[in-house]
């Protein structure tokens, strides 16, 4: 089978043709991998920063995390789903027993493991996988948009975490990448009464501006611009932070009126300081981060979205390419490009 390998911690992948044909063990189902996409995520583990470390992988692994597909193979025990279904995966593999798990925050579990990091994951030709994490796709939905589901449900997490407060309100979005964009996306739906975007990269930026969105470069005076828009409100309502990138944070809270709500998305490469008395006490600012997706919430509000056709992910989508083209897929997210999937199927 092809897959893509992370062999050991340091830089790099291997692509390889000869990985074993996975098999559906009790609880578990075989999928065709039909499209999975790249993320953030895969380029730091490609790189193997110190963020990427911090996931603790069990190598050599499989990588991939978000990705759909059509099972082939169920194994024993397995209920609900059956050969032919199209699935989605979620990324996340909970224990079901500790004190999150069982009261309704899964998407925090004390003993999370990770598709594609603690398993075998999706940038194969075949991967088993728990029944646990399949999610049957709505009839139309093609696979491609299917391994998209993973990454919109950060964003639509990251405004159910804003508890849905951007209808009519001053909304700043730090990074355009993918989910950045879905964030605006979504935001604009809900009737936002003004959308800023900020990132360094021209061609993130024209995406933004085509949803709608005001677009600025981080050098373009976010807060005098944020502060001229609101007038005496002093500032925007929510920010969400979905670069990662260092040095954000504080331009955010000066951006936000007091009162205000920040989200944070992406995962910083380091610690980032933040000034509690100035912006959490004195100013009194909600600070609220999100890791992947509520289990199961955020799925099924992702699917209503979908089938109502109030939202749509295929625009997303900017290359496609083959497993054997890894290297050149992971340059690609630096670069002018959006989502990045790798079709097994190309060859």
């Amino acid at each position: 089978m092809r897959a893509v390998v992370k062999n050991a911690a340091e830089r790099g992948v291997t692509y390889v043709t000869d990985a074993g044909d996975p098999k559906a063990t009790e609880g578990s189902v075989v999928i065709e991998v039909g499209a999975a996409s790249l993320c953030g995520t895969d380029r730091e583990l490609y790189e193997w920063t110190p963020s990427a470390q911090a996931f603790n992988l069990n190598l050599p692994v499989i990588l991939g995390h978000e990705g759909a597909g059509t099972i082939v193979e169920v194994g024993a025990g397995v209920t609900g789903l059956q050969v032919g279904d199209q699935v989605a995966l979620e990324s996340h593999l909970t224990c079901g027993q500790c004190f999150p798990c069982r009261t309704g925050d899964a998407h925090t579990c004390e003993r999370t493991g990770i598709l594609g990091m603690h398993i075998d994951g999706v940038f194969a030709e075949y991967a088993a996988v728990p029944q646990d994490i399949c999610v049957k796709l709505p009839t139309g939905l093609s696979l491609e948009s299917g391994a998209l589901l993973e990454a919109a449900g950060v964003a639509v997490h990251a405004i159910q975490r804003a508890n849905y407060s951007v209808a009519g309100r001053a909304v700043l979005v730090s990074g355009a990448g993918p989910v950045g964009l879905v964030v605006v996306n979504l935001a604009l739906l809900m009737g936002a009464s003004h959308v800023i975007a900020v990132d360094p990269n021209p061609y993130r930026r024209a995406q933004a501006e085509k949803l709608g969105a005001t677009a600025l470069h981080p050098n373009d005076g976010i807060i005098e611009r944020c502060r001229e828009l609101t007038g005496r409100r002093g500032g925007f309502d929510v920010a969400f932070e979905c670069s990662g990138a260092p040095g954000t944070l504080t331009t955010l809270f000066e951006a936000v009126r007091r009162e205000a709500t920040v989200i944070t998305v992406g995962h910083p490469s380091s610690p980032a300081e933040v000034d509690i008395a100035a912006y959490i006490n004195k100013k009194g600012i909600t600070l609220r981060g999100i890791f992947g997706r509520r289990l199961w919430e955020t799925w099924e509000q992702s699917l209503l979205l979908l089938d109502s056709g109030k939202l749509e992910l295929d625009w997303l989508i900017t290359h496609r390419k083959k497993l054997s083209e890894i290297d050149e897929a992971v340059e690609l997210l630096t670069g002018d490009a959006c989502k990045v999937l790798l079709i097994p199927g190309l060859g």
